[in-house]
């Protein structure tokens, strides 16, 4: 478990910092107040700050870990990962497993894998006031998917041009067809707007 020692003129001013420098909130976190503030002689000399130390007993990598680890024992597969957490970004990052349980994680253009990611952020903001981004990957997977909607965001608008009418994609999710968008935004010649419900909501690549 993480922890800090802090030094403030008071308890409040310490926790405070330590919560920012933790980049945690107060129900994710252990407090103990190794020292109270003391005022010395005319309020000045001898005068002691407050001293705490902050613990963080059940913040985001905590709940991802206990999350992870629960997930992957129910569906039988071993794994190894890493996790990181700075700038409300909490990355989970598979990086050993067999290849035969990589393809039962990933699922059909990754919505096994998206799944997880979404039911992990869920857990992670529950009764959290700032809002944690989580990206779950496994090895170079969404890096890979990503190159490749993009070569397809490129092959369809020189379809569109070609035939000179709409194509629809098939159905996204909304990360993927994020990427459509802004793959081709800056194509002048061409318009992209996504229809339907999801979670068959789709791109359509036209011509302006």
């Amino acid at each position: 478990m993480k922890s800090i020692i802090v030094e403030k003129p008071t308890v409040d001013e310490a926790v405070k910092s330590a919560l920012e420098e933790l980049s945690s909130e107060i129900n994710e976190v252990q407090i103990e107040i190794l020292k109270e503030p003391s005022k010395g002689i005319l309020g000045i000399l001898g005068s002691k700050v407050a001293k705490v130390k902050v613990t963080i007993v059940n913040g985001p990598e905590e709940k991802a870990r206990e999350y992870i680890d629960t997930v992957f024992a129910k569906m039988d597969i071993d794994v190894e990962y890493e996790i990181t957490f700075a700038s409300n970004i909490l990355k989970v990052e598979i990086t050993k497993v067999d290849e035969e349980d990589k393809g039962i994680i990933i699922g059909k253009r990754g919505n096994t894998l998206d799944e997880i990611q979404f039911l992990l952020s869920l857990i992670v903001n529950k009764k959290r006031e700032n809002y944690v981004k989580t990206i779950v990957n496994v090895e170079d997977y969404r890096q890979k998917r990503e190159e490749t909607l993009k070569k397809l965001a490129k092959k369809t608008a020189d379809k569109c041009r070609y035939y000179n009418k709409k194509i629809r994609l098939e159905p996204m999710n909304p990360y993927e067809r994020r990427v459509i968008h802004a793959t081709l935004q800056d194509e002048k010649d061409i318009i992209t707007y996504s229809e339907g419900e999801e979670p068959f909501r789709k791109v359509v690549v036209d011509r302006r």
